[in-house]
């Protein structure tokens, strides 16, 4: 007699902002087999971020055949799909050919800053006085910037020749990175012509800034105001439910994909950070802190993001406060890519740990101006405190330093608009498996910093979404009881010491501010012309 196998395996697709990775989880919540790629990063000007839509599709289906073949495991084993990806990053294609009309605009991008600009300085009829950036926040529970994906929509349309009358006949798609991997996956323009699956889940829908966080459907106002027709946008949909079927992708035929979050929330879910209270802080690409709020937003007075955190199918959505830094990890790719200061990452844990401090430099990267709690789209990079004793050493542990005091700046905005300081702060992502950068930061907060034993947290969470709507899992208390502690950092620093350290910290970041005006846009633009 044939063994009977039950569908008891979960995989996660991690579609980041480097790198896009494949990972099977057993409902034990192990790792059986993981499979990664970096993709482009497409750099045409100062500003700009891009990435090839197309080659993240193909490395994902490459990564999910390889992964697949790692595990040794049927399709009869595979419960469902769950995905997480980059959030605000931007996709516009054909509907009818599921074509791109160009690279995929990245978060960090800055090039559409003058739209926002634009919108921020028009007249309000009501009050005869400019909306100012705060003009949707209490509608999306986001400020204007240029990070959000209405801004990267608007630019497409009116930059790529012919996109607008082609979206105006309803003859373009938007998406996020999961709408547009959910398109490709259940079959795209070969099998489905235009009743393709157009879907987002609402964690990514709640960071366009279209979203309406009240009624979780797109606005009316925000969509006239970026001039984005709805028929471009995809349906909203739980984060945790059956949304449809793999096509097109051998040995996966027919697995539902069952769970879609954007990658914080994702992390969030990952590290079961399910109760009013709980926070979870990613260290990945840029720097990411999420606060659970409950099931009512609740609108920032201190430069942080209101966002929806989950929906699970069938109940009431729960909201978070989120504090967004820009550049994180990404810092120590520049110094390595840019700079040649690292042949590799292995070496970052090694250099930082070798002296002792910074020997008084500071570096500021505000490579896209700074995000939470500041917003300051003028800022750029800077190197401070540099002196003849300043090693290679210094400027890598300076690096790691940097993501740690940003944040605390968000920690810190975070307990002003909950009136409660957390307790513990629990993290995640490429950047916390250095202990000496969490030793720091359990240093700089004064509480204790705490990393999970599975450290594939986004794609974890992921997994538990859409192992939670296929039935590999009950409950989010079953989920909850698979996260386990792995390591603990508990607070050595005094309080002058942490003091003098965020003053140095922030006469740093005052020397960065304000540093974009009209020469700098010269040069922006390719430089003077003669």
């Amino acid at each position: 007699m044939a063994t009977q196998h039950t569908a008891d395996h979960v995989i996660a697709i991690d579609q980041g902002t480097t790198s896009t990775r494949v990972i099977v989880f057993d409902r034990k919540a192990r790792e059986v087999a993981n499979a990664q790629r970096e993709h482009r990063q497409i750099f045409e000007k100062p500003g700009w971020v891009g990435h090839d839509a197309t080659e993240i599709w193909q490395t994902t289906k490459t990564l999910l055949r390889e992964a697949l073949g790692k595990a040794r495991l049927g399709r009869e084993r595979i419960a469902g799909i769950g995905i997480t990806n980059q959030r605000e990053t931007t996709v516009v294609w054909d509907a009818k050919t599921g074509e791109p009309i160009a690279d995929a605009i990245v978060w960090q991008d800055t090039r559409v800053q003058p739209i926002i600009d634009a919108l921020a300085a028009e007249v309000d009829p009501a009050t005869g006085e400019a909306y100012g950036t705060e003009r949707f926040r209490k509608i999306t529970g986001l400020p204007l910037a240029s990070y959000f994906s209405a801004g990267k929509v608007r630019w497409l349309l009116d930059e790529i020749p012919g996109a607008r009358d082609r979206a105006n006949r309803g003859e373009l798609r938007f998406g996020t990175i999961d709408s547009w991997l959910i398109y490709n996956l259940t079959g795209g323009a070969a099998l489905n012509g235009t009743a393709s699956i157009h879907v987002t889940d609402v964690t990514n829908a709640s960071r366009t800034q279209l979203c309406d966080l009240h009624t979780l459907d797109w606005s009316d106002e925000a969509l006239a105001a970026f001039d984005i027709p709805r028929s471009m946008l995809p349906r909203i949909v739980s984060s945790s439910e059956r949304i449809g079927e793999i096509h097109g992708v051998p040995g996966l035929e027919g697995v539902p994909i069952a769970g879609v979050l954007g990658d914080q929330q994702a992390a969030t879910f990952g590290q079961a950070a399910f109760a009013p209270g709980n926070a979870k802080h990613t260290f990945g690409t840029g720097g990411f802190l999420i606060v659970n709020t409950g099931e009512q937003p609740v609108f920032s007075g201190n430069g942080l993001l209101t966002t929806v955190a989950y929906r699970v199918d069938g109940e009431n959505p729960v909201y978070a406060l989120e504090g967004s830094v820009a550049v994180a990890g990404s810092l120590h790719h520049w110094l390595r890519d840019n700079l040649g200061m690292l042949r590799d990452s292995t070496e970052i844990e090694g250099l930082a740990a070798s002296v002792p401090d910074t020997g008084g430099a500071f570096i500021v990267p505000a490579f896209s101006g700074l995000f939470a709690p500041r917003w300051q789209p003028d800022a750029r990079g800077v190197f401070v405190g540099l002196t003849r004793f300043v090693t290679r050493a210094h400027i890598v542990r300076a690096a790691s330093e940097a993501s740690v005091y940003q944040t605390v700046e968000v920690i810190d905005a975070a307990a002003a608009d909950t009136g409660v300081r957390l307790g513990e702060l629990r993290v995640d992502g490429g950047g916390s498996v250095s202990d000496m950068m969490m030793q720091f930061q359990a240093d700089m907060l004064g509480i204790d910093v705490v990393r999970p034993e599975i450290l594939e947290t986004t794609a974890l969470g992921a997994a538990f979404a859409a192992g939670l709507a296929t039935g590999v899992w009950s409950s989010l208390d079953e989920i909850g009881g698979l996260v386990r502690e792995g390591r603990r950092w508990v607070p050595r620093m005094g309080a002058e010491d942490r003091a003098r350290r965020l003053r140095l910290w922030n006469r740093a970041v005052e020397r960065s501010l304000g540093w974009v005006d009209e020469d700098v846009r010269v040069y922006a633009d390719g430089g003077p012309r003669n």
